[in-house]
């Protein structure tokens, strides 16, 4: 039997919109009309006013690792999709909370649903997408499911947690930023692998090993987007330029820096302990003392390191080759988004 050519990242990507959309849709439509109109401004549907608009919905990747991952371990991508749809309704949840204590007023070229429609109303519509997303795995007929997801959840919320007490204080350490970054963002990436292969019915060790490559994908995701959020070009991004270092966020690179014991690292402790709002040229500096004592090299390495490790891990399940190799592609595009 011939096996077809594995597509590029992009064409996956597509593919897996294309194929979780319908779903997706018709699992906000069921919601209350208030909420319903708020996520579908926040998935890039419609504007405020409910008019449709052609926005962008974010690329998607955890829904493409749901249903590769299902494939690579036996099973048909539609039978997926259940859960490809829970897992985005659980990360939008996430997004629209973390944009109202971040305080961000854009996010992908537009205005936050807060900024929009108020703090209160846009929490509630992340609590909306939440029940949403369990409800549909509630639908399945996979009762693990659920259990997965609550958990990277909970995990998620504790590392949430962390990184706001983060802000609190004056030093932190970088074991424990990756701690925070183990718990915050690598969970959902690491359930959306490990709930593919539930669905496909695999055997417990290709769950675990699925559950691992997600997971060292997630922390390498972490490293990636913490240096967009300095030097991320906003045309891509949809956020301002500097943003992380404007609210002082101790994100992994700064963090490293922080501790580098450099001379651009103290200067930087120096800017980062300033009550004062910092300006634009203090955070033109904040982010070359950031390079010059290290973090941005760092992570660089890390990111690229946990790729190899996440391959590794992939490797290990003796996946099907074609969604193997599409699962590697993208796991390549995660890491080389800087770039």
């Amino acid at each position: 039997m011939t096996v077809a050519p594995a597509r590029p990242a992009s064409a996956v990507l597509t593919w897996s919109r294309d194929l979780v959309q319908p779903a997706l849709r018709a699992a906000v439509d069921r919601l209350p009309a208030p909420m319903r109109r708020i996520a579908g401004y926040h998935l890039g549907w419609w504007d405020q006013f409910g008019d449709p608009v052609d926005a962008a919905g974010g690329k998607a990747v955890r829904p493409a690792l749901v249903l590769l991952a299902a494939e690579a371990s036996g099973a048909r991508p539609d039978d997926a999709v259940p859960a490809a749809v829970a897992v985005e309704l659980a990360h939008n949840f996430t997004l629209l909370h973390d944009d109202v204590l971040d305080r961000d007023r854009t996010r992908r070229h537009r205005p936050t649903a807060w900024a929009v429609f108020g703090v209160s109303a846009a929490i509630l519509a992340g609590d909306a997408l939440l029940a949403l997303a369990a409800d549909v795995l509630a639908g399945s007929d996979h009762p693990a499911a659920a259990r997965v997801l609550t958990r990277a959840l909970l995990d998620l919320v504790d590392g949430e947690h962390a990184d706001l007490t983060f802000e609190r204080r004056p030093d932190v350490g970088v074991r424990e930023c990756l701690e925070m970054v183990e718990h915050k963002t690598a969970p959902l990436l690491a359930a959306a692998c490990a709930l593919g292969a539930t669905f496909a019915g695999a055997p417990p060790s290709t769950v675990a090993h699925l559950h691992e490559f997600g997971r060292l994908l997630g922390i390498a995701y972490q490293h990636v987007d913490d240096l967009l959020g300095i030097w991320g070009d906003p045309a891509k991004t949809g956020k301002p330029a500097h943003t992380d270092l404007r609210s002082r966020k101790k994100s992994l690179p700064v963090v490293a820096a922080l501790a580098s014991d450099t001379p651009p690292g103290r200067e930087l402790s120096t800017l980062y302990r300033r009550t004062a709002p910092p300006s634009p040229d203090d955070v033109v500096r904040m982010a070359d003392l950031v390079e010059r004592a290290g973090g941005r090299s760092w992570s660089r390495d890390e990111s690229r390191r946990l790729l190899d490790e996440a391959l590794d891990r992939l490797a290990d399940t003796a996946p099907a080759p074609r969604p193997a190799a599409e699962l590697a592609a993208l796991a390549h595009l995660v890491v080389n988004r800087e770039r």
